[in-house]
């Protein structure tokens, strides 16, 4: 059922409300039948908004919104009034929401706070009326602007989890397993690849009253940063996170390529992953005994702390959570 409420992806059709015409009127009251210009401007046309909000974690809510319309401003009147501003449209959307244009490609909007607002489809403004038309030789202008028209854009709006780490590792590397012996989130776990198809999040607990956040992100396989197996749709959830934990399992064939080739992933999708702190974790440890275990330490990458865990006999995990913590709050020299 999570699976089905979670939602990273929509595409959907915003149109921005068209400004109100100037109005085109002259005063005229028993004292003064002649009396010059005093047709109002036009309202503004209405705007599309998106507002971050914390108590969101997906965008279900949007999924089947597929076109936004914006109310349109209201025209200018007599007496100099203006005319009513068109109703904007308020997207309520997770913390890490991006929208990105459907035809650029461009990332038009950000969402990294609660209650942040920005404008991705503004309303067209309202038209002048003649009284701002009048001058010296021309006391009576028979004209007025109109409205500008809205704006219709398709828009695609992404969700970037937010947690501070996040489960790095090929299909049935033990990431759902490990996120449901620490945290008390109860991931799909099976046998077959690709189990998790949207990311699962977990509180793990720390010495009492602390704890940090851990992201199972579904596996990733080779070329998933030219969109091979949804690779895109999987790695934009690491870019959010703080800390990255490479999960190699015990028995594939050579640990350090493996782990080079998940490297290689993240620095092909953005390289700027490359600077968060890395952690390997080489799990299903409890398939091996001692002299196996020393035998593999030479294939491990050199410059990477490293653990050996398993998440069926909690083999190794006080001692991977103190490093992700350590890794989390740095001491300060």
């Amino acid at each position: 059922m999570a699976e089905q409420n979670f939602v990273d992806y929509v595409k959907i059709c915003c149109r921005s409300g068209a400004g109100g015409a100037g109005s085109k009127h002259f005063a005229s009251d028993p004292i003064n039948p002649r009396g010059g210009p005093d047709g109002g401007d036009g309202g503004r046309g209405g705007h599309i908004i998106v507002k971050g909000n914390k108590q969101m974690w997906t965008l279900l809510p949007l999924k089947y919104r597929k076109h936004v319309i914006a109310g349109d401003g209201g025209n200018g009147a007599k007496n100099n009034r203006f005319g009513k501003y068109g109703e904007d449209i308020v997207l309520e959307v997770p913390i890490g929401t991006i929208v990105r244009d459907v035809e650029s490609g461009e990332i038009t909007a950000e969402i990294n706070e609660d209650g942040q607002e920005i404008i991705i489809a503004k309303g067209g403004r309202g038209g002048l009326g003649n009284v701002h038309f009048k001058s010296a030789t021309n006391q009576a202008p028979q004209y007025a602007q109109p409205g500008e028209p809205g704006v219709e854009e398709w828009k695609i709006l992404e969700l970037k989890v937010l947690a501070d780490v996040g489960l790095v590792g090929f299909p049935n590397a033990g990431k759902s397993t490990l996120l449901a012996a620490i945290t008390a989130a109860k991931p799909k776990i099976d046998s077959y690849p690709f189990t998790t198809i949207v990311p699962n999040l977990g509180i793990v607990p720390y010495h009492g009253h602390m704890s940090f956040i851990m992201a199972d992100i579904p596996g990733i396989i080779e070329d998933a940063h030219l969109g091979k197996g949804l690779g895109h749709r999987f790695l934009k959830h690491i870019e959010r996170n703080a800390v990255l934990l490479f999960m190699v399992p015990a028995d594939t064939d050579h640990i350090g390529n493996e782990y080079n080739v998940l490297l290689h992933e993240l620095e092909m999708f953005n390289e700027e992953l490359l600077d968060k702190p890395r952690i390997l974790a080489v799990t299903k440890s409890d398939m091996i005994d001692d002299e196996l275990k020393e035998m593999l330490k030479s294939d491990l990458p050199p410059g990477i702390k490293t653990v050996f865990i398993s998440s069926v006999t909690n083999k190794g995990l006080k001692e991977l959570k103190d490093m992700l913590w350590q890794e989390l709050n740095p001491v300060q020299e």
